[in-house]
């Protein structure tokens, strides 16, 4: 059996995005740090690795050349809307929330530009809500994709991670799973745990748990960075609010299965205060992974608006409920249906243009930095790649040439055959029937062209209105949609430095925390609710402002 202790000025748990910007920022204060995860090397970066790279960015370069006018007010007031913030508890997490937009109305692209990151030049229009001028929503376009995806994100801090460990600043201790935080005189002063046996699992793998020894790391401060709960269906359950319906039977999830909360209640039993734990951010437009890497492997679509939104029964999605609009009010109405998933049914003219896939391994044009792909793949005519592979292979798709085909084969690949022909094609119909003019009184039709006046939408994102029986646009296909399980709002309660807080409201001696252990800051800076773009961007900050404050 393997005894093992280390010293340091930090010990900072979870090696993903969040721990590794808090790491560098220590490091290059010249302070030694030792940063512990239980999974191998090859999954350093966690979960951004695997993300598309979006970054929430205010009145930014990109935004002002294709004429967008943003600013700090105006992101706040969206901001404000769609968090609700409404719990006493909520005065630290609403006060890291306008800290983190005048972060992104400033310096962060700034501070990302100068180690190397770039963004392409068209921002998107994720959640474009649908409400009033104060209810939830991006009011422009604010979604910055990174050129390289999730690892161009990741890439300067690993860079920096690597000549911190050559200069002797870091020790990084994979496969050091931590199971306790140690307790002296009152104050948090390390963290002990077992040292699991070597893994050659490839990255987002699930990796072995048989201990072959035991360890304790000592510090005068710890960091949590730990991640969410996404792959713990049943800690998800758990949490699952009234508000969003009874907990679904049938989850699929978005991030690897190493991402299970159990450095929640650790932290909790060393005197952290947990808040927010039911806030939650699961996809509706969830598709199973045909080439899975984890258990229960999903991917998210990110559609554009086009898309005929149907439950389970037939019956189209209520206004504002169109893909791309409101994700948690989707899913709230899922959750009314009594089933657990939806459909999506469209035309080949519309997956060529607005279907993309959520992943750094769904868009090998983007990660791998190619424009000669990009363009072939984005701009060119026929169904992009990935796209195609899902189409084939992918147990969600159906692709049909009439409509009564395309239902029949709807109905095959549920449990039960939940679709009536007749009311399907009525809803078909009717959508087509309002596609005769430049205006109408179906408010999705009215939102697809209205959406299409912002130019890089109608050049790259949106295809030109059509019906959807037209068969020059065809042939039809419809995707059942599934609960993707993906982030936590809620997390350990922190002060705008990081220091965890207590039951008490005190800060608990040297323990913090950082990233999306801690709601990505303070304990839930999204409220009930995200704007995108703000989880790489939430780890990024509150890791850097943890990581500033410890090295003092």
């Amino acid at each position: 059996m393997i005894e093992a202790s280390y010293e340091g000025d930090v010990v900072v748990v979870g090696a993903g995005l969040a721990g590794l910007v808090a790491t560098t920022e220590l490091a290059d204060a010249g302070r030694k740090v030792i940063l512990l995860d239980q999974e191998p090397e090859a999954s350093l970066g966690g979960q951004a690795f695997w993300s598309l790279g979006g970054l929430f960015l205010v009145d930014s370069l990109e935004q002002r050349r294709v004429g967008i006018k943003d600013s700090f007010e105006l992101a706040w007031q969206d901001w404000e809307g769609s968090a609700e913030f409404d719990r006493p508890e909520d005065d630290w997490p609403r006060r890291w929330a306008r800290a983190y937009v005048e972060f992104a109305s400033g310096e962060k692209r700034a501070w990302l530009h100068a180690q190397g990151v770039r963004w392409l030049p068209n921002p998107g229009w994720a959640e474009r809500g649908g409400y009033g001028a104060i209810g939830h929503g991006n009011s422009v376009p604010r979604f910055h994709l990174t050129w390289g995806t999730g690892p161009g994100v990741l890439a300067p801090f690993l860079r920096r991670l690597a000549d911190a460990r050559a200069r002797g600043l870091v020790q990084v201790l994979c496969r050091h799973r931590v199971d306790d935080l140690t307790v002296a005189g009152g104050a948090v002063d390390g963290a002990s745990g077992a040292i699991l046996e070597p893994s050659a699992a490839r990255r987002g793998q699930g990796s072995s748990r048989v201990e072959m020894g035991v360890f304790v790391a000592r510090a005068p401060s710890v960091l949590v960075t730990s991640g969410g709960i996404g792959a713990n269906f049943d800690l998800v359950r758990a949490n699952w609010p009234e508000r969003l319906g009874p907990a679904p039977k049938r989850l699929i999830s978005g991030v690897p299965e190493h991402v299970d909360g159990r450095m929640l209640e650790i932290t909790r039993r060393a005197g952290a205060r947990l808040i927010g734990s039911d806030r939650m951010w699961h996809y509706v437009e969830g598709i199973q992974n045909w080439a899975p890497i984890w258990r229960h492997h999903g991917i998210r679509i990110l559609p554009a608006p086009s898309s005929l939104w149907l439950d389970a029964r037939g019956r189209r999605l209520p206004v504002p409920l169109f893909p791309g609009f409101d994700t948690l009010g989707t899913l709230a109405h899922i959750g009314k249906t009594g089933y657990d998933h939806t459909w999506f049914i469209l035309t080949k003219k519309i997956i060529e243009r607005e279907f993309a896939l959520s992943g750094s391994e769904q868009n090998p044009d983007l990660t791998g930095k190619s424009v000669r792909a990009v363009l072939k793949e984005r701009l060119g005519p026929g169904i992009p790649s990935p796209i195609a592979a899902f189409m084939r292979e992918g147990a969600d798709f159906v692709v049909e040439r009439d409509l009564a085909a395309l239902i029949a084969g709807m109905n095959r690949i549920t449990d039960d055959p939940l679709l009536d022909p007749d009311r399907v094609t009525r809803e078909v119909i009717a959508r087509d029937r309002e596609m005769a003019n430049p205006y109408s009184k179906d408010s999705q039709v009215m939102a697809i062209r209205a959406s299409r006046r912002y130019l890089p939408d109608r050049i790259s994102r949106i295809a030109a209105p059509h019906r959807l029986l037209d068969p020059e646009a065809g042939p039809l296909i419809a995707v059942r949609l599934n609960i993707l399980t993906r982030k936590t709002l809620g997390g350990i309660h922190t002060d705008l430095s990081g220091r965890v807080l207590g039951d008490d409201g005190e800060p608990v001696p040297g323990l913090w925390a950082a990233g999306e252990a801690a709601g990505f800051g303070g304990g839930g800076m999204h409220g009930y609710r995200s704007l995108e773009g703000t989880f790489l961007g939430g780890c990024l900050f509150s890791g850097r402002v943890a990581g500033r404050a410890l090295a003092g």
